[in-house]
């Protein structure tokens, strides 16, 4: 199974592809979209866009994993980071590639086993679960690997539950 994970922005989108098969992990690669802050904001929308394409079309992930938005402070922010996600979903979607989305929490626990991890905490576990000679840069690819090893866990979850009752 091919999953991409995904932390949106609009200034970087932080992407990471990994293969997960009969419990075992292997990166792909991962890397960032950026954006150039004095390009305009439809442009640097479109950018997103198109690199996602790019990503899309060159690893065919069977799943996109993205986690879920959370802002208490900065609504611009929020609704900047908001048009880029769409961006990023719906070339998910264009792709039809499955779209799943993680709270916080949930990543946190799957990949540390603690739902309260700090974000050091969750960089080092998710580079040794990956067996990463070092913790991936931007923390942003970092980020986006975390949330594809969490859907790799969940998912590998749910095949093995759907298998048990027959239903797989």
């Amino acid at each position: 199974m091919i999953i991409l994970g995904l932390d949106p922005g609009y200034a970087i989108v932080g992407y990471g592809v990994i293969s997960y098969q009969a419990n075992r992990f292997k990166v792909l690669d991962f890397g960032a979209i950026t954006t150039d802050k004095d390009t305009p904001f439809l442009t640097r929308l479109e950018q997103i866009y198109d690199g996602m394409n790019y990503i899309l079309d060159k690893w065919k992930p069977g799943s996109m994993a993205v986690e879920q938005l959370f802002f208490n402070t900065n609504s611009t922010t929020a609704i900047g980071v908001a048009e880029a996600r769409g961006c990023c979903l719906l070339a998910a979607v264009q792709a039809q590639v499955e779209v799943v989305e993680y709270t916080p929490l949930q990543v946190k626990q799957a990949v540390t086993g603690y739902g309260r991890a700090e974000k050091r905490q969750i960089m080092e576990m998710t580079r040794m679960l990956l067996g990463l000679d070092h913790i991936p840069k931007p923390d942003d690819a970092a980020d986006a690997l975390a949330v594809a090893v969490c859907h790799a866990h969940s998912a590998g979850s749910l095949a093995s539950h759907l298998k048990k009752l027959g239903l797989k």
